[in-house]
């Protein structure tokens, strides 16, 4: 129980510092009311996979309306790979467990989460007035009983509920990836022919998060507006670089920025999606319509796929064909990119409307929305997969695979023929 304790807790910590740091750097603590650690416990929620329901009042002539629906990936890949890392700490030397041991150490793991949730999803509730930035609407709203106030609180069954399917995801994940995890016996058979891809494609996600963090942290150095970079990185990272990975290979995503809301993103993608009316599609043509370095974003996913695809043939049985190699890396990477599709989406929105009269102006309200193009991210996903997969396979051949055979006498010694 205490290594279940362990991984559960030093994955909460994980999330709750870096949505706190993101927190910060986006101005959160200046929030009334003692708000701020509500609101951190309110993103690692979300971010482990639970639910937080926001609510709007303005009183009796006016009517507030929010919704978020984003998940700050930064927050979760922390979470998952201090918790996957502590996990495996005391089953690192071993090869092979029971299946019966490596359930309960699941159930226990997962049962130690769910406590740790259940704490944070309690405080995660709080409501606090919001500002328009306009000193005469305020002074409206006063007369009219119309100051707005939002209310969020978490639901806690189905936090609970989103949040075991997320713990348990993340344990499967780390049996499947990784090679220090000990399997059955009955699971062995597996391991040549799921982990190399599948550790392939985590290559690919941390590359662009660590490639991200480098652009991050240049922009930061080079550029103003610290405050936003920071809560870029602790909080978005993963939402921005592996969107780019789908929009360099072709994927594509729609949606609008009508009005700024709060949420920080990138000049490029504020100047694609900024539109009053309609939808907006972002691809690699977009974007390159507005920065010509776009195309970069091409070579960036050629080399990091090329390279994942390597090392995942390395990795594989040395007599394994490569076309056999290039159909495992196309659903390897066409599945990636659903599950990134999914988890980029973006839906946010606030407003404030008098008399039923609809969004005041005076940035009193604001939309955001982002929807992949599943379809064509899966259709590129697979594509680039055959192709890398296949050149990756080819270039393995000219290296040692682990656990090939070789003979170790010398080669005069071996042409000699036994006495």
């Amino acid at each position: 129980m205490r290594e279940a304790l362990a991984a559960a807790g030093a994955g909460i910590v994980a999330m709750i510092v870096v949505a706190a740091l993101g927190l910060w750097a986006a101005g959160a603590a200046d929030l009334p009311g003692g708000a701020f650690p509500r609101v951190v416990a309110a993103v690692v929620v979300i971010a482990a996979g639970g639910s937080v329901e926001l609510s709007g009042d303005s009183g009796v002539l006016a009517q507030a309306a929010a919704a978020i629906d984003a998940v700050p990936l930064s927050v979760t890949l922390a979470g998952a790979l201090v918790t996957a890392a502590v996990f495996l700490l005391p089953l690192r030397h071993r090869a092979v467990a029971t299946t019966g041991e490596l359930l309960d150490r699941i159930a226990r793991t997962a049962a130690c989460w769910l406590l740790f949730l259940l704490i944070l999803a309690l405080l995660a509730r709080h409501s606090f007035r919001i500002s328009t930035g306009n000193d005469l609407a305020e002074e409206i709203g006063a007369e009219l009983g119309a100051l707005p106030t939002v209310e969020f609180r978490a639901d806690v069954p189905a936090t609970l509920g989103f949040g075991l399917l997320w713990v348990l995801a993340v344990l499967a994940l780390t049996f499947i990836v990784s090679r220090k995890a000990p399997l059955s016996s009955r699971l062995l058979h597996f391991q040549r022919s799921v982990r190399p891809p599948a550790f392939a494609m985590l290559l690919v996600l941390l590359a662009y998060a660590a490639i991200g963090l480098v652009v991050g942290v240049i922009v930061l150095c080079t550029r103003g507006h610290p405050a936003e970079t920071v809560a870029v990185l602790f909080l978005g990272l993963p939402n921005l670089v592996w969107t780019a990975l789908g929009v360099g290979i072709g994927g594509a995503w729609v949606g609008h920025v009508d009005k700024a809301i709060g949420l920080p993103m990138p000049r490029v993608l504020d100047e694609v999606l900024r539109t009053r009316g309609g939808q907006r599609t972002l691809d690699l043509g977009a974007v390159a319509e507005h920065d010509g370095r776009a195309w970069l974003l091409v070579a960036v996913a050629a080399v990091v796929l090329l390279a994942a695809a390597f090392t995942a043939a390395v990795r594989s049985p040395a007599r394994l064909p490569a076309w056999r190699h290039a159909l495992e890396m196309a659903a390897a990477l066409a599945l990636t990119m659903l599950v990134v599709g999914l988890l980029t989406r973006i839906s946010a929105h606030y407003g404030i409307s008098l008399l039923g009269m609809g969004d005041l102006g005076g940035g009193l309200g604001g939309e955001v929305t982002l929807r992949p193009v599943l379809l064509r991210l899966v259709a590129a996903g697979a594509v680039w997969g055959l192709v890398t997969g296949f050149l990756g396979s080819l270039l393995a051949r000219y290296v040692q695979h682990p656990g090939d055979a070789r003979d170790a006498r010398p080669r005069d010694q071996a042409a000699s023929p036994p006495p």
